[in-house]
C-alpha cells in the first residue's frame, strides 16, 4: 500500500472507532468530540482506561500493535464493567466490533480510577508475558537483534556457532514493511514450519500488486553510521524465495517481502560509485587491489598431497583445521584426470553438501547445479569418491592463503596447490552467455549510486535490469537497438538509493554477490557489533558443544587480536549485585 492509501486507511478508523465509542466517551465524563480527533481520541482513551498516555505510540509501531490493538479492545470492555470471560473472547473474536454492542445496547457505567491490574494470577500471567513481548519485539525490531551464525562463509572473522548482537541504529533501524506477522520471528513459526506473516503467493502470480496489500513503504529511522568498506554487514538476500533460496534468475516473479527474505552475513567489499572486479578470486576496487582488515582471512580451495594414504579428516584433525576447514575430502588420481571432472571444476565453483543429513552426497557448485544428464552422472560418481574417511595422498582443503604456505612440509604434506577457476563462466551474476565470469575472474561491473546518473546500453543491460525494475519499481523493454524505462527512450539511469556488493571471505565457497548481484540499501538490516557467545562444533548437536572462551564477549569489528570482555562483565556484575545487596540491606536499617 502507498502511503495515501495507508492514510484512507487510517481515517476509516478512525471513523470507525467514533462510531463505536463516543456514547463510550460520553459516559466516562468525555465529550463525544473527542472520540473523532485522531491521535487525541488515543490519549484520551488512556486515560478512560486509566493507562499511561504514551500507550497511544505502541498503537502505530508495526507488529507492536497488533498485540496492543487486542489489549485495548479488552480493557474497554474492563473499564465498562465486562469483566467475565466471555466479554475478553467477545471483544478479542469481533475484532474489537464487541465496542458498538457496549456503545449502543449494553446498559453500562464507566468504573473510574479502575485497578488496572488483573484479579486472578492467570491474568496477572498473561499480561506480563504480553508486555514482555511488546518489549522484546520493541528492543529487537528497533535496537539490536541477536543472530547466530550457521555458515562459515566468513571464517575466521565469523565462526559457524558465534551467537551476535546486530545493532539496528548504526545505520538507522528500518520500519517493519510487513505490517502482520508473528513477533520477534523472522520468515517462518518455529516448531510449525508456516509462514510467520500474512503475506499471498498465490495471489501474487495472479495479480502482482496483490504483493503491496497491509505492505508498509519502505522507511527508516536516520542513523548516525554509515556502510564502511570491508565492514560485516547482515541484509535481507535480494534473491530469496519461498520456493527455492538458490534460484537466481533475474526475469521471475519474487514471493517474500524485503524484510522477510532470508538474513545473511557477509562482507561489504564494494561501496556506491565504486568499479569492482576480481582477479584470480581477489576484489579490485578502482583498479587497485582491495586491502581487508588484519582479523580477516581470505580461504579458497586447495589440493593438498601428501606422501602416504591417509583420509582428509585425520589430517585436518592433525593440522587443526577440523572445526573451521568448510569442506574438507579426499580425491583421487582418477577424478582429477577425468576431463569431465576438471571441465566441471572449471566451470563451477567447488564441491559442497546437498543435504546436511546426506554427509557424503556432494555436488559440483555453491551457486544452482545444473540439470544436464551428463554431468549429473559426473556428480554421482565424484560423491562415491569425494568422502572425508576415504584414504587417499591427494584432498581437498579450503584453506587460508596463510594456512596454506605454513602446512607444507607438515605431516607428510608434499604440496598445497589452489584451484582457480578461470574456465568457461556464465554461472555468475548476471547469468548472462554474454558475460563469461566465473567467481575467480569477475567484471569490472560498476556499482550504482543513489542520485548518480549512469549510462545503460544493450550490452550492460544484463547488469542493471534487475536494479531498473525489481528494485526501483520501474518497467523496462528492449525496442530494437533502443532501451525503454517506462516507456520513455533512455540512455542513462538515475538510482533511488545506495547499492553495495557483499561477499564473503570464503571465496570459493560464498553465495554472495557473485550470484544475486547488487544489494539494495533498503535490504541493509544492521551492524554486527558484539559476539556474546561462541560454540564449537554447534551444528554438531548439543552433546558436542563446547565455549569459544576466546570469542566470548568480544567486539566483531576492529583491529588486532581478539580481546574478550568477559572477565569484565563477571567482574562488573559481581560488584553490581554485591553493591546492590548492601544497599538493600543499609536502607533497611534506616528504615528501621
Amino acid at each position: 500500500m502507498t502511503l495515501s492509501q495507508w492514510f484512507i486507511f487510517f481515517l476509516a478508523i478512525q471513523v470507525i472507532h467514533f462510531l463505536g465509542t463516543w456514547k463510550l466517551y460520553i459516559k466516562a465524563g468525555r465529550k463525544a468530540w473527542e472520540a473523532a480527533v485522531p491521535i487525541y481520541n488515543g490519549i484520551m482513551l488512556m486515560k478512560i482506561l486509566n493507562r499511561p498516555r504514551w500507550w497511544v505510540l505502541l498503537l502505530f509501531v508495526p507488529i507492536i500493535n497488533l498485540i496492543m490493538f487486542p489489549v485495548v479492545w479488552v480493557e474497554t470492555a474492563r473499564s465498562f464493567g465486562k469483566n467475565q470471560t466471555k466479554d475478553t473472547m467477545l471483544a478479542i473474536a469481533t475484532l474489537g466490533f464487541y465496542a458498538f454492542y457496549l456503545n449502543y445496547a449494553a446498559d453500562v457505567t464507566h468504573i473510574k480510577d479502575r485497578h488496572h491490574e488483573p484479579v486472578s494470577s492467570s491474568g496477572q500471567w498473561v499480561s506480563s508475558i504480553l508486555f514482555a513481548i511488546v518489549a522484546a519485539t520493541f528492543v529487537h525490531t528497533y535496537f539490536m537483534q541477536p543472530y547466530i551464525i550457521p555458515s562459515p562463509s566468513l571464517e575466521k572473522s565469523l565462526l559457524v556457532g558465534d551467537f551476535l548482537f546486530v545493532s539496528k541504529f548504526h545505520y538507522g533501524a528500518r520500519v517493519p514493511m510487513t505490517t502482520v506477522a508473528a513477533p520477534m520471528v523472522h520468515d517462518t513459526i518455529p516448531v510449525v514450519k508456516k509462514k510467520s506473516y500474512l503475506f499471498s503467493d498465490t495471489f501474487e502470480k495472479r495479480n502482482s500488486s496483490w504483493k503491496n496489500k497491509l505492505q508498509l513503504p519502505y522507511m527508516r529511522i536516520p542513523g548516525f553510521d554509515r556502510i564502511e568498506r570491508n565492514e560485516i554487514v547482515v541484509f535481507n538476500q535480494p534473491a530469496d524465495t519461498l520456493l527455492d533460496m538458490n534460484d537466481f534468475h533475474p526475469d521471475r516473479n519474487y514471493y517474500k517481502p524485503i524484510d522477510k527474505k532470508t538474513n545473511l552475513v557477509k562482507r561489504c567489499v564494494g561501496l556506491p560509485g565504486d568499479s569492482l572486479s576480481i582477479v584470480d578470486g581477489y576484489v579490485h576496487i578502482n583498479g587497485k587491489k582491495n586491502q581487508l582488515p588484519d582479523r580477516a582471512q581470505l580461504k579458497f580451495m586447495h589440493i593438498v598431497s601428501t606422501n602416504s594414504s591417509v583420509t582428509a579428516r585425520s589430517l585436518a584433525d592433525r593440522l587443526g583445521l577440523k572445526n573451521y576447514a568448510g569442506q574438507v575430502t579426499s580425491i583421487s588420481n582418477e577424478t582429477l584426470s577425468d576431463p569431465k571432472v576438471l571441465q566441471l571444476l572449471n566451470e563451477r565453483t567447488l564441491f559442497s553438501e546437498i543435504d546436511k543429513d546426506s554427509t557424503n552426497t556432494y555436488f559440483i557448485g555453491g551457486f544452482p547445479a545444473t540439470k544436464n544428464a551428463q554431468e549429473q552422472q559426473v556428480q554421482q560418481r565424484i560423491a562415491t569418491i569425494l568422502r572425508p574417511e576415504t584414504r587417499n595422498d591427494k584432498h581437498l582443503f579450503n584453506l587460508g592463503e596463510y594456512d596454506a604456505e605454513s602446512f607444507v612440509g607438515k605431516w607428510g604434506i608434499s604440496s598445497i596447490e589452489k584451484i582457480r577457476f578461470d574456465g568457461k563462466g556464465g554461472d555468475t551474476f548476471p547469468h548472462d552467455p554474454r558475460y563469461n565470469w566465473t567467481v575467480d575472474r569477475f567484471g569490472p561491473v560498476y556499482i550504482p549510486a543513489k542520485g548518480v546518473p549512469f549510462n545503460i546500453t544493450l550490452e550492460n543491460l544484463p547488469i542493471y535490469r534487475r536494479l531498473i525494475t525489481e528494485y526501483e519499481g520501474n518497467t523496462l523493454r528492449v525496442q530494437g537497438t533502443q532501451v525503454l524505462i517506462n516507456g520513455k527512450v533512455a540512455d542513462q539511469y538515475t538510482p533511488k538509493q545506495d547499492y553495495y556488493w557483499m561477499m564473503g571471505d570464503n571465496r570459493q565457497n560464498s553465495l554472495d554477490a557473485r550470484a544475486w548481484g547488487f544489494v539494495p540499501y533498503n535490504h541493509v538490516v544492521g551492524k554486527p557489533v558484539f559476539i556474546w557467545m561462541s560454540i564449537e562444533g554447534f551444528t554438531d548437536g548439543i552433546a558436542n558443544w563446547r565455549p569459544r572462551w576466546d570469542r566470548i564477549f568480544t567486539t566483531v569489528h576492529g583491529d588486532g587480536e581478539r580481546i574478550s570482555y568477559l572477565p569484565h562483565f563477571l567482574i562488573g556484575l559481581l560488584l553490581w549485585t554485591v553493591g546492590r545487596r548492601l544497599w538493600k540491606r543499609r536502607s533497611s536499617k534506616s528504615a528501621a
